[in-house]
């Protein structure tokens, strides 16, 4: 199964589309994983038009988004148990989103937690569980280069974490 994970879209202010790089792999996505900053619900709608689409809020949504998505949800996926959040609330500031994002789940058996929000691309294993930021597809700010990521999950066991980098949001 492939899942792609996207997270702060920020979309119409950044890009009035998704990218090509990420609609490439949208057509071949079994799921479609967001980690919040939309800033709209148009959003969800595009990428609704290629796979099951679940997310949550992030920081710069507005109550609509909030009401019909949430903070923080916990999924399964071919027996994979992955929560989503943005990664904003806690302490800290930026540099505690990671932290963040693992406190969220912290009381529930997760295999990944997916979060966003730092607009930096992380993988990395904490306590046995994958903390996976795909960046931006939109926003990369300091990054070098724009990002998602696609997660392969295959006899309920987590086969591949990859990000796509790209230089272009067109």
């Amino acid at each position: 199964m492939k899942v792609v994970v996207v997270s702060d879209t920020h979309m119409t202010r950044m890009a009035k589309k998704l990218p090509d790089r990420l609609i490439e792999e949208l057509k071949s996505a079994d799921a479609i994983l967001h980690a919040g900053d939309w800033m709209t619900l148009s959003v969800l709608e595009m990428l609704e038009q290629y796979a099951q689409t679940e997310g949550v809020a992030g920081n710069n949504d507005g109550s609509e988004i909030v009401a019909k998505l949430g903070w923080r949800k916990l999924l399964e996926i071919e027996g994979m148990r992955i929560g989503i959040v943005h990664g904003h609330k806690g302490t800290g500031g930026r540099s505690d989103t990671e932290l963040n994002a693992y406190r969220a789940f912290e009381k529930d058996r997760v295999d990944v937690v997916v979060f966003g929000h730092s607009h930096i691309p992380v993988k990395r294993e904490r306590e046995g569980v994958l903390m996976f930021n795909p960046g931006s597809p939109t926003d990369k700010r300091r990054q070098v280069q724009y990002s998602f990521g696609i997660l392969t999950i295959e006899g309920g066991k987590l086969k591949s974490a990859e990000h796509i980098y790209y230089d272009s949001k067109n």
